[in-house]
């Protein structure tokens, strides 16, 4: 018995010092890996190149490191990931550059992570056709965003056996309530307002008639903007798109052609040789959006003037926020460096998100007036702005929108689940306790609540709301009635926004700082940005320390698992919220 725990514990030892070397060499291995990726190496092109744009995963709204995981180590795709901000920056290089030529897309599998991603991108392709330099499109498959991209090249080619999307957009919502009711669990909803969606897929089936009547009209303004821009850069009459769009007249290569979709069929092999054809090479010479980032740019004016652009990015929570999460840390903190930086003449916040907890909302607001005091302060909208994300921005000095943004929603709800009935049926589960007053459980999950409780709650929302609502009476230079009227967490469109007034004009990011430098009356300046982005080995260390189990060993989540999580943090979730009314996919 005595050599048996010897050899146990000398195996068991064994393993523990083996695992331990495991994870230090793949430590060192990664550090290696990522000090490759990240080199700052200046990169040369000669003359004659051609800028290859790809967009096969969502795009951040600026440029960081992925998240390090288990996936991302074992394919050896660690790296810096291009945001919104670089992709504008570079193709605005580009268009400078002398040996840049032509600019070539390739539409495969494009995913940028919606049309308000989109826009930008095409609007500085746009740009970059006032150099006279041209834009050479090619897709095996060419979807509907890609072919919004698509439409401003000179020239479009599809494969002859492609395929083209071309029908109009579609949105899908998911319901929970028949799994709730098979699960004997009841959503008890305490909300403001007609509009407030985000409670339906817990309590109904399928979408209200106030619902339907709002996506309805999202996603109609969002489409008549489509068209315009297609038929413009297309030279297509509008009518015409919209009766090839509702009539599905595109179902082939050739229907694509005959409706002008579509300029040449040819396979990319064949692009490839006339794009040798047009730069005068045998052999062509392409660079990629990632590698053209380490080519230097025009250098910027000596100044000591500086415009903020601080990232308010994901949902609104409590804790320290990230890359993809506005927390009450990182986006206070970041207002706060700005306003205090003697430097910085004038802030930017771009804001992304679809809001949260109505608490961190409404600190963060109290961030932006102080700053609002003090130097000029403009928002720039991205894809979503709506409730939390309109929250923290309604007091700006100047709201700028895309045309596609998601806005608006502005209200509140709370959702408190009695799973009373699941715990007693399903489980077999009963609950039994004491306490010192009449409402030292409130709340608690395993018990429906009192009629006094739920009258408790609804003051609580209606008090949030009210505060919402003068917050934007005082930003807006509204009166009460005017915002209720288009609150009540109805959701609205950038273009819709702008007719209503919950913006001031149309733009992008880089229309938003010019917008400050003439507020704050500078001619030259430098952009700083807030929250500033931590370095790689920072990042790794972090990750390593403090969230291994959910960084390294969990598992991918598909879509739909993503939406069940995002709804079941809802109802966990003990705040009052002022978030987007769903999570909506346009299709």
């Amino acid at each position: 018995m005595k050599q048996f725990f010897k050899f146990f514990f000398a195996s068991l030892l064994g393993s523990v010092a083996a695992l331990f070397m495991f994870f230090f060499l793949s430590f060192i291995i990664l550090m290696g890996m990522v000090a490759l990726l990240d080199s700052d190496d200046v990169v040369t092109i000669s003359s004659n190149t051609i800028l290859e744009l790809e967009f096969k995963s969502a795009i951040p709204e600026r440029s960081h490191f992925d998240d390090i995981n288990f996936s991302s180590f074992l394919s050896g795709k660690i790296g810096k990931k291009l945001g919104l901000n670089d992709i504008i920056s570079n193709i605005k290089k580009a268009k400078d550059d002398s040996n840049i030529t032509t600019l070539y897309l390739k539409l495969d599998d494009l995913n940028v992570g919606g049309y308000a991603t989109l826009e930008p991108i095409r609007n500085a392709l746009v740009d970059f056709k006032e150099s006279g330099k041209p834009i050479i499109a090619h897709g095996n498959y060419i979807s509907q965003p890609a072919y919004y991209l698509a439409s401003v090249a000179d020239t479009i080619y599809l494969t002859p056996t492609g395929g083209i999307d071309f029908q109009g957009l579609s949105a899908e919502l998911m319901f929970f309530k028949k799994t709730l009711d098979k699960l004997e669990i009841e959503a008890q909803i305490i909300k403001v307002g007609k509009f407030k969606s985000a409670v339906e897929p817990f309590i109904v089936e399928e979408m209200s008639k106030e619902n339907r009547e709002q996506v309805s009209a999202f996603m109609n303004s969002i489409n008549n903007h489509l068209l315009q821009e297609i038929s413009e850069a297309r030279n297509i009459d509008e009518d015409e798109l919209i009766n090839i769009s509702n009539n599905m007249l595109v179902q082939s290569p050739t229907d694509a052609i005959k409706y002008r979709l579509v300029d040449k069929l040819n396979y990319e092999v064949e692009v490839i040789e006339q794009l040798k054809t047009l730069t005068g090479r045998e052999k062509l010479k392409t660079i990629s959006l990632k590698k053209y980032n380490k080519v230097a740019g025009a250098s910027q004016a000596a100044t000591s003037n500086r415009i903020a652009i601080i990232y308010a990015v994901g949902e609104i929570a409590g804790g320290k926020g990230g890359t993809s999460e506005i927390g009450k840390d990182n986006i206070v903190d970041a207002i706060r460096k700005a306003r205090k930086n003697e430097n910085v003449k004038g802030i930017v916040m771009r804001v992304n998100s679809p809001g949260g907890s109505a608490l961190i909302s409404d600190i963060i607001w109290k961030e932006v007036e102080l700053a609002k005091a003090e130097k000029p302060f403009v928002v720039s909208y991205g894809r979503y702005a709506a409730s939390g994300g309109y929250y923290i921005s309604c007091g700006a000095d100047k709201i700028i929108s895309e045309p596609i943004t998601l806005t608006g929603s502005i209200g509140v709800f709370a959702i408190i689940p009695n799973m009373q009935k699941f715990f007693d049926n399903k489980l077999g589960i009963t609950f039994d306790g004491v306490k010192t007053g009449k409402y030292s459980d409130f709340i608690t999950a395993s018990r429906p609540l009192t009629s006094n409780e739920r009258a408790i709650l609804q003051k609580q929302v209606d008090r949030v709301y009210k505060t919402f609502v003068n917050y934007v009476v005082a930003g807006r230079g509204m009166t009460f009635d005017e915002v209720h009227k288009i609150g009540q967490g109805r959701i609205w469109s950038g273009l819709q926004a702008l007719e209503i007034g919950l913006v001031d004009e149309i733009g992008g990011l880089e229309y938003a700082v010019e917008s400050v430098k003439e507020l704050a009356e500078i001619e030259d300046y430098k952009i700083v940005e807030y929250p500033e982005i931590k370095e790689p080995f920072e990042e790794i260390l972090e990750t390593l320390l403090e969230d291994i189990s959910s960084k390294i060993f969990s598992p991918e989540i598909d879509n739909i698992f993503e939406h069940y999580s995002k709804a079941l943090k809802m109802v966990k979730s003990r705040e009052v919220q002022a978030r987007l009314p769903f999570e909506i996919e346009i299709n």
